[in-house]
Parts: C-alpha cells; structure tokens; sequence
C-alpha cells in the first residue's frame, strides 16, 4: 500500500477504496495513522487534513495507547521521580527532578484526572529531559560518524521513536528518555542513516552499523518497548 511521510506522525498508509467517498483517518492496530482515500482522490487532500487535523490526530493517538499506571516514588526520564504528598486537591508540579503530586484522601492514584494529570506532567518532564539531551547527542553522533541534518523537532503523540523527512527534519519521540541510553543511540543513527538512504536497502542498514555494530540487538529490543507516555 502506498504511504505518506509526515514529521510527527510518521508513516501514513494510504488505502484506496471505490466505496470511499471521503479521506478519513483511523488508528490502526499497531498505532500507526491509516487514511481512506477515494480511487482517484490526490494525496494532496490527505495532506491538507492531516496538517488541519493535528491536536484531533493527537487525540485519537493518546486515547488508543494502552492505560498507564503511576505510583509514588516512580521514575519518570532519566532524571524525574514522582513524589505523592496529602494535599486539599489534587495538583501536579515539577520542583526540580520532582514531579509532585498533590492528592487528598478521597482520590486515588489510578483515578481518570489523576492519571490525566500525572502523563501531562510527565510529558513536561520528558520533553524538558528530551530538549536537553537529544539535540547534544545527535550532534554529537552526527559529527562523528559524518551525517548531516537540517533540523531537530520533537513530539510526543506518534507511534513512532523517530523519523526523518526528505528535507533532512529529524523528528524525536520525547518518550526515548524512558529508554536506556544504548536503544537512544541506536534510534539516533537509525534516522540519521536515514538522511542517506530515505529506504531500508542493504546500504542504509550498512549505515547504522557503522555506527552501531550491535543493531540487531538492539532493533530487537527496542521491539519489546513502547513509544507511548
């Protein structure tokens, strides 16, 4: 089926159908965005939804990722620990590695806006960890291993650990700070081959592994993780 790269979202498939009348998008089983486009519709109208449809994409993303649960003293990054204390409401805040919430008696840890709460702070806090660390280690792995890229975005709602666009745009899933630094160095080589070989052809995976001599294993385990916060 054909495809569409977009800089958040990642890999868009495209199936054609004689019965659509109209593009409609969907969360597909593996968390990738699928569109339903009429036989002759151009891609162009997909694009135009997609770019005008951003904070519902986001939306229909967040709501079909697994339920996350949260506990006091939960690491969060590489450098954020959740810290729960009694308090008259409920509240989050982020003192310095810390996220804090504030519950009164009657709430619960696994309560809806609870939990709503404590991934908004979470996103903050891995966003912070993330702006912090991957433009450093990208630059750092693209200097040394000779890569080049036009630009660093960042984002939270794709499916995907990262992607890089035609132009050169590397985009990073904030959640790579959950994951240990080896698997980060291999997503960073990953899209930074990428900005050779656009494919996975024999020469781009010769690309990452001049980079990453131990790949294989860490594709593999990266596998058993999950980009969603």
């Amino acid at each position: 089926m054909p495809t569409i790269q977009d800089d958040e979202f990642g890999t868009i498939t495209v199936r054609r159908s004689a019965r659509s009348r109209q593009v409609r998008l969907r969360v597909a089983p593996d968390g990738t965005l699928r569109a339903s486009m009429p036989l002759y519709a151009p891609l162009f109208l997909l694009k135009r939804l997609v770019k005008s449809s951003r904070p519902q994409l986001r939306k229909m993303l967040t709501q079909a990722q697994p339920d996350t649960t949260y506990y006091d003293g939960q690491q969060i990054g590489k450098s954020h620990t959740i810290l729960v204390k009694k308090g008259d409401r409920v509240g989050t805040a982020i003192e310095g590695q810390r996220i804090v919430l504030t519950l009164p008696e009657a709430k619960q840890l696994a309560d809806a806006d609870v939990v709503r709460l404590l991934r908004d702070a979470s996103i903050k806090a891995l966003r912070k960890e993330a702006k912090s660390y991957l433009p450093r280690r990208l630059g750092y792995l693209a200097q040394t291993l000779g890569f080049t890229y036009a630009k660093v975005r960042f984002s939270h709602a794709s499916s995907r650990w990262g992607s890089c666009s035609s132009e050169g745009t590397i985009s990073l899933n904030i959640a790579l700070m959950k994951l240990p630094f080896e698997l980060i160095d291999y997503v960073l080589i990953h899209e930074l081959a990428h900005t050779v070989e656009m494919n996975h052809s024999t020469h781009f995976w010769e690309l990452v592994e001049q980079g990453d001599a131990q790949y294989k294993v860490h594709r593999k385990r990266l596998k058993t993780e999950t980009p969603s916060i």
